[in-house]
């Protein structure tokens, strides 16, 4: 079993330049679209619960601290489990590694649906996260292997809408099975989707170019800073690689402090989102969902913004078209905290506007923390980041609940709003470091 996800250099290399141009041009595009199917496959299983939250607020007559407590278990399992699977998943083939995680995660939920006490779903949910965690790490190796740095942000922000794409499409699947059916098999369904998606994964998903006779992408498309990359560190074992270009690596400690508030607006709006608009508004739980959808939306819209923008417009520098998305998501967030009027057109317009600008940091922190890493440790390297990621998540869970339960929706909105407006101010060194970097830290050409 431990074979499968073992990473094999392929002993044959292809030398015929045709072959390896009609060889790259295939499995990139191929390798995207399983990769996309398959991220979008994780959100079915990852956030099937927050759309039937409040279904289940009736049936086990939760209330807010509950239901913060299972989202903070949740994201601190998941984000534990997504650094000590990304350290995995950089010697593991992410054909396999992807594919059975995401398999798990949707018996898990099929489980999920069968709970009958709190404590119950509660575990369960605890060991969905777990297994969560095999997801993103196998897609950072395969972006950062088959995409090179000079066009790597329009290919990950394409993959990016995966997580938009996905929970637009959940949102819509259970709002209509729990309205119609129950709560239950808004959780069954889509655990059914990603057991058939994983299945998916381990027979279509392959491993890095190099396993399957290929040169690596930076000597295939001549990319000066993907080949710079490509030669650091080189000789050094995977501990030495990790600690060196992980842990001692201080753009990576930046980059995972923004990414923590970051997280915590995100999470608040989608998690807390449908339940403010009911509670606040009176909306039913479809209109609901509908104006949270909208926000994957603009999350969608946003991530290809982001990814094409810091190509083209800062030639690869993801840290300043982040320092612009992080005003942004100050200015919505404080626009739907202080609208004057209950204005459905106007609230569905400012979830679709913080979806925009948060997406574009979401997206690009990840993309920078592997691009200032080894190449050959990106899974280590992002999930490091996303352990602190979930860090943000969980605040957003039990903690915000509290602040919630004392100080209601005005509490809530304080702590996004000061998040929100403290992102571009722990990313300021950055601009120093572009400056004035040491090439050996590999972090001036973000």
């Amino acid at each position: 079993m431990i074979g499968i996800f073992k990473t094999h250099s392929s002993p044959h290399q292809i030398e015929d330049k045709a072959t390896i141009d009609s060889s790259y041009r295939y499995w990139r595009r191929h390798i995207l679209f399983n990769l996309y199917i398959g991220y979008a496959g994780f959100y079915f299983t990852r956030k099937s619960f927050n759309y039937v939250m409040p279904a289940l607020v009736t049936d086990f007559g939760l209330d807010k601290v509950d239901i913060g407590f299972i989202g903070t278990l949740f994201y601190i399992t998941y984000g534990l489990s997504k650094f000590f699977s990304g350290c995995i998943s950089d010697n593991s083939n992410p054909r396999y590694f992807m594919g059975i995680g995401l398999i798990i995660t949707g018996i898990v939920n099929i489980l999920c649906g069968f709970a009958n006490s709190l404590a119950m779903f509660a575990v369960l949910w605890a060991l969905n996260a777990a297994f969560q965690g095999w997801g993103w790490p196998s897609c950072s190796k395969l972006l950062t292997t088959w995409y090179s740095r000079s066009e790597r942000g329009f290919w990950w922000s394409i993959w990016n809408t995966a997580h938009n794409t996905g929970n637009v499409l959940l949102s819509i699947l259970v709002a209509f099975l729990t309205l119609h059916y129950g709560w239950r098999e808004g959780m069954i369904v889509p655990g059914i989707c990603g057991v058939l998606i994983g299945l998916i994964l381990c027979w279509r998903l392959r491993d890095k170019p190099t396993t399957m006779g290929l040169p690596t992408i930076g000597k295939w498309r001549n990319d000066k800073l993907e080949i710079e990359q490509e030669q650091h560190g080189q000789g050094l074992g995977y501990r030495e690689i990790i600690q060196k270009y992980v842990f001692s690596n201080k753009y990576i400690w930046l980059l995972a402090f923004s990414y923590i508030l970051v997280y915590i607006v995100r999470i608040a709006i989608e998690d807390w989102g449908n339940l403010y608009l009911t509670e606040q508004y009176g909306y039913d739980l479809v209109t609901a969902n509908s104006v949270l959808a909208l926000f994957e939306v603009g999350g969608f819209a946003g991530a290809l913004v982001a990814g094409r923008g810091a190509d083209l417009l800062f030639y690869g520098n993801r840290i300043l078209m982040t320092l612009l998305f992080s005003i942004g998501i100050f200015f919505s967030v404080t626009a739907l905290w202080l609208m004057p009027t209950g204005s459905l057109i106007l609230q569905a317009g400012c979830f679709f506007t913080i979806g925009f600008f948060v997406f574009g940091p979401q997206m690009l922190i990840g993309m920078a923390a592997a691009e200032c890493s080894h190449k050959n440790s990106p899974g280590a390297a992002t999930g490091f980041i996303g352990l602190f990621a979930y860090v943000g998540a969980a605040i957003a869970g039990y903690p915000l609940a509290l602040i919630i339960e004392n100080y209601h929706w005005s509490g809530f909105f304080t702590v996004i709003a000061v998040a929100s407006a403290a992102i571009g101010l722990v990313l300021l060194p950055f601009l120093k470091a572009q400056l004035s970097a040491d090439p050996s830290t590999l972090a001036p050409k973000f």
